[in-house]
Order: structure tokens, then C-alpha cells, then sequence
């Protein structure tokens, strides 16, 4: 059975989740990961959200303002060993339904493009790839996407 809560970065099960989803990151970034890592801190996030199975905390993702109209999706992870269960997409309902009750028209979000299941993802969900955007604009191995909410 699978519960979502709704919490700050403080949540002591996203840290941790957040520490995972770094040392997966670091594998896939390489040498370009400390460009990534400036631009993913997670103090003073307001908007979290972390999924349980069985009081074991599998999955977190997390909003933030981007501009007036769009909130930008963050720290989206689910490690390894609890894929394939629909657990991204439930992040993803809970993300955007609170983006939408804080009055955000859009949600953006940015990856990698070598995490292919994440891009799978983030298609299927109905996000479209938008030209790079901000610090990514610039960076070949980023894609991003926006969605209307």
C-alpha cells in the first residue's frame, strides 16, 4: 500500500532519498556533475513530496517556483529496487495537483538524456522537450520539458 506525504526539504526521509538519488547522479553525470549539483540544493524547499510502501519511503520529488505561471519539478527519484511500480507517476500526480492548488498554470523540469527511462517518463506523463531553459541552455546532455497543468 502506497502513502504520499507532503513536507519541506527538512524531512529527514528526503534527505536521505535526496543522498541516494546524488550518488546515482554522480554515476551518470560524470565529470559534468558538479555543474548539476549548484544547481540542486535542496535547503529552503518548501513543496516535497515522498511516497511510501509499507512505511518505507521509495520515492520523493520535490517543486519549486520557476516564474509567476510555472513551478519547476526537482529531485525526482526512486531508487533502483522500486521501479516499475508506478511510483514516478504517482510523484508526478501529487506534483503537479499541488502545483495546480498553488495556482501554477505550467511545470518544468529538466534531466539527462542518457536516463532514458526518465525522458520515457516524462513523455508518456505528457510533458513536451522545450528548448534548454536557464543554466541548462547551454548543456548538450540536458533536456527539457514543460507540461500544462
Amino acid at each position: 500500500m502506497f502513502h504520499i506525504i507532503r513536507t519541506n526539504s527538512e524531512h529527514q526521509d528526503f534527505q536521505k532519498l535526496v543522498h541516494q538519488l546524488d550518488q546515482y547522479l554522480s554515476g551518470v553525470n560524470g565529470d559534468a556533475n558538479e555543474f548539476f549539483v549548484q544547481h540542486n540544493k535542496i535547503d529552503l524547499i518548501n513543496h516535497v513530496v515522498i511516497i511510501y510502501e509499507n512505511e518505507i519511503a521509495v520515492g520523493c520529488g520535490a517543486i519549486k517556483s520557476f516564474d509567476e505561471n510555472s513551478m519547476e519539478i526537482k529531485r525526482m527519484f526512486v531508487p533502483t529496487a522500486h521501479r516499475r511500480k508506478g511510483i514516478a507517476r504517482k510523484i508526478l500526480d501529487e506534483l503537479t495537483s499541488w502545483s495546480k492548488e498553488l495556482g501554477y498554470k505550467t511545470c518544468v523540469l529538466e534531466t539527462s538524456k542518457t536516463m532514458t527511462d526518465a525522458v520515457l517518463l516524462y513523455s508518456n506523463y505528457g510533458f513536451t522537450i522545450i528548448p534548454n531553459y536557464g543554466q541548462y541552455q547551454e548543456i548538450e546532455s540536458s533536456v527539457c520539458f514543460e507540461k500544462s497543468i
